[in-house]
């Protein structure tokens, strides 16, 4: 497979790009906009989630300034260690990404923690104690100035994407939903959420028995957590098979004042996903998802050209992503299987969460090939 090259078809992708719209739309729905039977679609999806190729997961939203943190930790292992201590920390419920990385470090995480306390005994108790890992150095990320990190993609028209938001209407968490401000989540609404974060799309009868309430019960709580605002829909293709396979972390340093302005500026870059602020020797990072390594010259010059005040500290290109949000990738870039992620107060969450080792993932060994229009 050449680097830039997808190997998801038309179909496929604009199957995709209709389920980040409207999340949780019947098949029939879409069948209206995607000129395909709602068996087909539900068909094709199947075949793209059991091979692996992409997935669709509801994570909850960070709900202000009193939610939980994130915080980028670069991990230094023991020679030949990398690889075994990233698919340990894959397996913890608080990491949303973990990446073999260049650069200085050998592991890149992002960590999703309730508050400063529980950062410093997860990096203390679990991340130092692990016989791979020699030393860690952590950057608290102090604003998230833009979180188009994970896919949107431009593959329906103008009209197709109308068209859908019409027809599947608000309920179905698209555009037209109402936007509330997210509250914390309730002890249904965790329970649902850990049921979500491996498949978005499972059915309110199947939530309904799983949590042990009534149907109708689930329908209201989703429509509240969806319309209101409180979760997050990653719909979205593996990495590896999406035609920009190569993920990069750009760190960067602008004076205080220019901040705000020079983030918003940088978050309009088509290659750029993810614009934060951190604490440390410099101040913002900024990752970038891009078709080839070649790529990352012309992405740092677009942020100059753009914010005439920043200046480029360093540069981080991930060689294997472990884990994208709830979400463990195996060697080929294939999905293998979903973490429940932390989701409950800070006196109730897990340090980490290890699935039993040895137990089999959904994923078939033969290789699936991605359905083609």
């Amino acid at each position: 497979m050449r680097t830039g090259e997808s190997v998801l078809g038309e179909a496929d992708l604009a199957l995709i790009h209709a389920l980040q719209i409207t999340p949780r739309a019947s098949w029939t729905q879409l069948s209206t906009v995607l000129g395909a039977s709602p068996d087909t679609l539900a068909r094709r999806w199947e075949h793209l989630t059991s091979g692996g190729y992409a997935w669709a997961s509801l994570l909850p939203r960070t709900p202000g300034p009193e939610g939980p943190l994130h915080a980028w930790v670069e991990v230094d292992c023991a020679g030949g260690r990398s690889e075994e201590t990233a698919v340990e920390l894959a397996g913890d419920g608080c990491t949303l990404g973990v990446h073999q990385v260049t650069g200085d470090a050998d592991l890149l995480l992002l960590v999703l923690c309730p508050d400063l306390h529980a950062l410093d005994a997860y990096l203390s108790r679990r991340v130092q104690r692990l016989p791979g890992v020699i030393r860690s150095r952590t950057q608290v990320v102090t604003g998230v100035h833009s979180a188009r990190n994970l896919w949107r993609l431009d593959q329906l028209t103008p009209g197709q994407v109308q068209q859908l938001t019409e027809t599947a209407g608000p309920a179905s968490g698209g555009p037209g939903a109402r936007r509330a401000r997210p509250r914390p989540l309730g002890g249904l609404d965790e329970a649902l959420v850990l049921e979500l974060a491996g498949d978005a799309r499972r059915s309110a009868a199947e939530l309904a028995r799983t949590c042990g309430v009534s149907e109708s019960t689930v329908r209201r709580r989703l429509d509240a957590l969806v319309n209101g605002g409180a979760l997050v829909h990653h719909c979205v293709p593996a990495p590896r098979f999406s035609g920009r396979p190569v993920w990069a972390l750009i760190k960067a340093d602008v004076p205080p004042l220019d901040v705000t302005p020079t983030a918003a500026a940088l978050a309009r870059l088509r290659q750029t996903r993810l614009v934060t602020s951190v604490t440390g020797g410099h101040n913002l990072t900024v990752g970038a998802w891009m078709r080839s390594v070649g790529e990352l010259h012309e992405i740092t010059t677009g942020m100059e050209r753009a914010a005439p005040s920043i200046r480029i500290i360093g540069t981080v290109l991930s060689l294997r992503i472990h884990k994208a949000g709830a979400q463990v990738l195996g060697p080929d870039g294939r999905r293998t299987h979903h973490v429940r992620p932390d989701v409950g107060p800070a006196d109730e969450r897990r340090t980490h969460h290890v699935p039993p080792r040895g137990a089999p993932g959904p994923i078939a060994e033969s290789p699936v090939r991605p359905s083609r229009p």
